[in-house]
């Protein structure tokens, strides 16, 4: 994995943001949380298994200490910390909505006709047979473009 002051260059907006949605709004109570997430990621980055993104393990640590943060100041009851949890809509979403963003983001740096296949793709749905109409190239070189540009995709975001 990445040197720490890496991920937490990638991240540490992520999780911000995601912390002041938890918080609703409150920047001192995120930046604080933030910065412990970051300690805690430190000490406990060799038990990362990468059996999930990055930010989505990061952002797991932040509730985890949002959570232990409210139940110290005892702002929330163990029936509303289970509601809380039901609700794990809300922060899948969030995660969600940032890495198509990034995702967006990077394929604007793609050749062009690698960006019409991605675009093609993934927001028309289109199956590469009617790719490769749409451009007047084979199925074939549709599924290649694709595939490569999933790769450049790859290797800029990971």
């Amino acid at each position: 994995m990445d040197n720490i002051e890496e991920i937490y260059k990638q991240h540490s907006k992520t999780v911000y943001k995601y912390l002041l949605c938890l918080t609703k709004g409150n920047e001192d109570l995120s930046e604080e949380i933030t910065s412990e997430t970051f300690a805690v990621a430190v000490e406990k980055i060799n038990k990362f298994k990468g059996n999930c993104k990055v930010s989505v393990w990061l952002c797991q640590i932040a509730k985890f200490i949002y959570y232990k943060e409210l139940k110290k100041n005892k702002k929330i009851s163990l029936n509303e910390l289970e509601q809380i949890e039901e609700n794990k809509a809300i922060e899948e979403d969030f995660i969600e909505k940032e890495e198509k963003l990034e995702i967006f983001k990077n394929i604007q740096t793609l050749d062009e006709k690698t960006k019409d296949v991605m675009y093609l793709r993934l927001m028309g749905n289109l199956n590469f047979i009617e790719i490769a109409e749409v451009l007047g190239k084979t199925p074939n070189w549709a599924r290649v473009t694709y595939y490569r540009g999933k790769e450049k995709l790859k290797e800029k975001l990971y």
